[in-house]
């Protein structure tokens, strides 16, 4: 096929689109796509330190459908600006730009907020120590077997892809791998697993008594009584009940191009003012739909309360959380607005995904001291009732009698395991009877369940574990 007949074909295909879903909707396509490539391409390369190339054949691959457009794509990374720009012919153009420490953001043509980076305080961790620098290799032949199998990839797509695993028992590494070009600090996009760690730092707010999980929550735009958003409370927006018209974020495919979310995070600089803007789908509590505009607000509810400047809310999460676990590998992107992109923008090492995790193995303590409110971690396995996928307060959750619960017990999850999960294969496995953490990164789609070999990783790394004298010291 000639690449004129491509483009015809292309434009075609967007314009019936346009024709089913609204035409405003279609023309958001080629800006999405491209913002979603520009975003990662550039926090994989400059934060990461991964090759672009390899970037975007394993990114683009992960996601049914993107093969219609990723042909039609060019990329340019300049290593001397810092920054990468993503077109589709003259249909779409994102540019996503690395500032230091504060990774990659896409420039909508306004100025970034100026965001003063918080310097290091040196504070030491309260988690002891997880391994000793040297790469842990698996303490059993079973373990062994486990890692060998979550690296293979299958005769056939879908490909798995695995980037790192780390496996921590009672607190200590007791296993860990990385594919080529990834090493055990090296920070990694975990997506939505962002989620959960907007859900902690909302914890410890709550600790503080600087936010309230019940009654209205302190959302500028709907302080108005009189506003049917004003009785959106924090809970719901954990929750994802809160009921606010954005569409659905759970696919990672061309479809998910033109959900009205996706606008939100790729064409707008101000994502948390956009989403507060958006009227309701259904009434407070009355529903649950999983969209990543109510994690946006509650990450600049974050920064309201932390004391309203972007450089406060980055201060706050490394003294108030990352500091304490020793999470030393860490970037928390942000919007245009210089709020915290708290649906899916945090890189951290597989470690630090796994001191993030053995916090609430921990039951929210580190060292003796408790970071998270008393009954946090309950509250945030609790399921939550229409949640067809199985999910809490900010984690997923085997808990209750989902669809989805019931499929991964079935599959071989503990009961009481709970997770975070990001798209396209990112997970921190939480399984307190177990003792276990398992952190699993990597670039897998995901339909079907089992694309990405999660499954078999933890019926592998459970059983390894169980097995009396494989490891020597660990209970």
């Amino acid at each position: 096929m000639t690449r004129r007949r491509k483009i015809i074909l292309l434009t075609t295909a967007i314009a019936c689109i346009g024709l089913a879903l609204g035409a405003a909707r279609a023309r958001d396509v080629p800006k999405v796509a491209t913002g979603f490539v520009a975003d990662i391409l550039c926090s994989e390369t400059f934060v990461s330190g991964l090759d672009a190339r390899r970037n975007f054949a394993e990114t683009t691959d992960a996601m049914p459908g993107t093969g219609l457009i990723t042909w039609a794509m060019d990329y340019q990374v300049d290593r001397a600006r810092k920054d990468v720009t993503v077109t589709l012919f003259g249909l779409g153009r994102s540019h996503a730009v690395y500032r230091e420490g504060l990774g990659c953001t896409l420039d909508h043509g306004t100025p970034l907020a100026d965001v003063a980076v918080p310097p290091d305080d040196r504070q030491p961790a309260l988690l002891p120590e997880i391994a000793s620098p040297a790469i842990v290799p698996p303490q059993s032949p079973e373990l062994a077997a486990a890692l060998d199998r979550a690296f293979t990839e299958p005769a056939q797509p879908p490909y798995r892809r695995t980037r790192a695993i780390v496996v921590m028992k009672s607190g200590r590494v007791i296993a860990e791998r990385y594919a080529d070009g990834i090493g055990s600090e090296t920070p990694l996009l975990g997506f939505s697993m962002t989620k959960s760690v907007i859900s902690a730092l909302t914890g410890i707010l709550v600790r503080q008594g600087k936010l309230k999980l019940d009654g209205p929550a302190p959302v500028a735009a709907w302080k108005d009584p009189n506003d049917p958003r004003h009785a959106i409370t924090v809970d719901q927006l954990l929750r994802h009940t809160a009921g606010l018209a954005l569409g659905s974020s759970l696919e990672a495919s061309l479809g998910s191009a033109f959900e009205p979310v996706n606008r939100m995070k790729f064409m707008e600089a101000d994502m948390a003012a956009y989403a507060a803007t958006i009227p309701l789908a259904t009434a407070p509590g009355a529903a649950w739909n999983y969209h990543d505009g109510n994690f946006l607000i509650l990450a600049h509810l974050l920064r309201d309360a932390a004391g309203g400047k972007p450089a406060d809310a980055l201060r706050f999460a490394r003294r108030e959380l990352f500091a304490p676990l020793g999470m030393r590998h860490v970037t928390l992107q942000l919007d245009g607005a210089g709020t915290i992109e708290g649906s899916g923008e945090m890189l951290a090492s597989a470690r630090d995904w796994a001191r993030f995790g053995q916090l609430y193995l921990n039951d929210g303590v580190a060292g003796g001291k408790r970071i998270l409110p008393e009954g946090w971690v309950s509250y945030s396995a609790s399921a939550t009732p229409h949640a067809w996928v199985g999910i809490g307060a900010g984690f997923w959750t085997n808990q209750g009698n989902s669809y989805g619960a019931k499929f991964r017990v079935d599959h071989g999850w503990p009961r009481d395991a709970f997770f975070a999960k990001g798209t396209i294969g990112q997970y921190t496995i939480v399984i307190p009877s177990e003792k276990l953490v398992i952190v699993r990164l990597g670039r897998s789609p995901n339909a079907p369940p089992q694309a990405d070999g999660v499954f078999d990783l933890v019926r592998d790394v459970v059983a390894a574990t169980r097995e009396k004298g494989k490891m020597a010291g660990v209970n």
